[in-house]
């Protein structure tokens, strides 16, 4: 079933739940799956990431597939029990793209030999393109002959499958790109890193004139589709949003508010968790700026006693998830013909966590909003934005016209201070990092940085240490101030705060904020680090 050239179109019916048109990239385990799918929607195809073992039928239920991209891995493919092509990738006769293990794959089921290579190749490499005639050149049309890109294998090609040939070979790899010559590749390089500088041009040539997508992936078309299918879901029930004051929640809100109007409740739950101030400016934004019928409750004291002795981060989680579930339904309770809650719920949420959507992934932590949610809820789940990046939010939220101060607003996590808490959560420890926090967003405020910087906020660690003030001993926590930049949260760096801004939050929480003698900076990056300490 191999795309129409002419209508871009696939002979496959579009459901009401269905994206439409989009690749699928296969996950063999590779850092760099979640990369490729970014740089297909960076390119207005849509894409989704699957493992190997997903079926046809999965892959369908959301997305009408013009093509498959197969990921890099860390496995050797002719190693007993290495991951597979699935059957359905060659039975559809779709367009193929393999790279680094996804090319070693191609060759192997195909009849070709992959062996260990005599030199491992690690880095940059130039590629020199093969005027082999015949070959199929459409990966390269408009570069030019050598180009540089970013090799990571240790396995090479030995020989190809029948009917391949090679289109590139770098001074280590004779076989550095291949084709079939008609809709099959394999690439042992990596196009997606930015260490490819030309790596988006050879994908966008293998979406649109191999795949012959129509770059149909914007904000704008994201929201009527959604509308469509939150409609779809909801028919003429009614909805509750779990409402936080970020840009996920809210975008969510403003989104379902669309489809379904006044038949949607927002509730924002106070959980004792927030930021100085939070609370009340969450209520004055939604019900002046937005017109969102919004219900407030307050039920800090039980989640705050629901903590008590808690230290284990991952049950912090779990216990605030259900918490939140708890109160939603009691809530739901009141609002009657209530059967749906909308969370914000984004890709790299159910990334991180151990869910079905991602068993080759390794469970780094688990949300609240995803692996932290009860196994029995009397509510079904409404998540328009669980297949998006943080930056397509933004996108999208100001497709909807949020005011800018949400679109823009930092990420603040479901959880909340909690934490940001190492150790047990308290009443007294909560008081301490609340106004800790609020000094470093209002210097980084005043620096002008606030929008540069991905997140910055404080954290409240379980050590003390000496000090002395007034020429008195004292013994108080340590504050660790953590800022970092990211585009989609799946990877950090430590932001380069100038020294003057940093010195201006030291003296002003050791000054200002009573039990915290020290303050330090996290210069860790994500990875090995995650953006959160907990």
């Amino acid at each position: 079933m191999v795309a129409n050239p002419e209508t871009g179109s696939m002979d496959t019916q579009q459901t009401g739940t269905s994206i439409g048109e989009g690749v699928v990239i296969i996950d063999f385990g590779s850092q760099y799956s979640h990369l490729i799918s970014r740089r297909a929607r960076e390119l207005k195809v849509y894409s989704e990431v699957v493992t190997a073992s997903s079926t046809w039928e999965r892959v369908t239920e959301r997305i009408l597939p013009k093509g498959v991209i197969l990921s890099g891995g860390p496995a050797s493919v002719y190693e007993q029990g290495a991951p597979l092509i699935p059957g359905w990738v060659f039975e559809q006769q779709l367009p193929v793209l393999g790279i680094c293990y996804g090319m070693q794959a191609l060759v192997h089921q195909m009849g070709g030999i992959v062996a260990p290579g005599d030199k491992r190749e690690y880095g940059s490499a130039i590629l020199r393109q093969n005027a082999i005639e015949g070959a199929e050149g459409d990966l390269f049309a408009g570069l030019p002959s050598d180009i540089q890109v970013w090799m990571s294998h240790g396995d090479r090609v030995d020989s190809l499958p029948p009917g391949f040939a090679s289109v590139a070979c770098s001074d280590n790899s004779p076989y550095a790109a291949i084709s079939n010559g008609e809709a099959l590749f394999g690439l042992q390089f990596h196009p997606e890193v930015e260490h490819t500088p030309l790596g988006q041009e050879i994908l966008e040539n293998f979406l649109y004139r191999v795949c012959y997508c129509r770059g149909t992936w914007t904000p704008k078309s994201f929201v009527s589709d959604s509308i469509h299918r939150i409609r779809n879901q909801i028919g003429d029930g009614r909805a509750i949003c779990a409402l936080s004051g970020g840009v996920d929640s809210s975008v969510a809100a403003v989104l379902l508010h669309q489809a379904i109007g006044d038949k949607l409740t927002c509730i924002f739950v106070n959980n004792g968790l927030l930021r100085k101030g939070e609370a009340e400016q969450v209520q004055d934004t939604f019900r002046q700026n937005l017109g969102l019928n919004l219900l407030y409750v307050d039920a800090s004291e039980r989640f705050i006693t629901r903590l008590a002795g808690v230290t284990d981060p991952e049950v912090k989680r779990k216990a605030i998830g259900e918490e939140f579930i708890r109160v939603f339904e009691e809530s739901a309770i009141e609002l009657s013909d209530t059967q749906f809650l909308v969370q914000g719920t984004l890709y790299p949420d159910v990334i991180e966590s151990e869910t079905p959507d991602n068993r080759a992934s390794a469970r780094i932590k688990t949300h609240h909003n995803v692996g932290g949610l009860p196994e029995h809820m009397d509510l079904d789940l409404v998540e328009p934005l669980r297949y998006l990046y943080k930056d397509e939010v933004r996108e999208v939220g100001m497709e909807l016209g949020l005011p800018r101060e949400i679109v823009m607003r930092q990420p603040f996590p479901g959880p909340g201070l909690a934490i940001r808490i190492i150790g047990e959560v308290t009443e007294e420890r909560l008081e301490i990092l609340r106004e800790c926090d609020w000094i470093v967003l209002d210097e980084i405020t005043r620096a002008g940085l606030y929008e540069e910087i991905w997140q910055s906020f404080a954290v409240l660690s379980d050590s003390r240490t000496v000090g002395v003030m007034g020429d008195f001993r004292t013994y108080g926590y340590v504050c660790a101030i953590r800022a970092v930049s990211s585009s989609d949260a799946m990877t950090a760096d430590w932001v380069r705060l100038p020294y003057d801004v940093l010195g201006r939050i030291s003296t002003r929480i050791v000054n200002e904020v009573p039990g915290v003698n020290r303050v330090v900076y996290d210069i860790t990056s994500k990875p090995p680090g995650t953006i959160e300490w907990e």
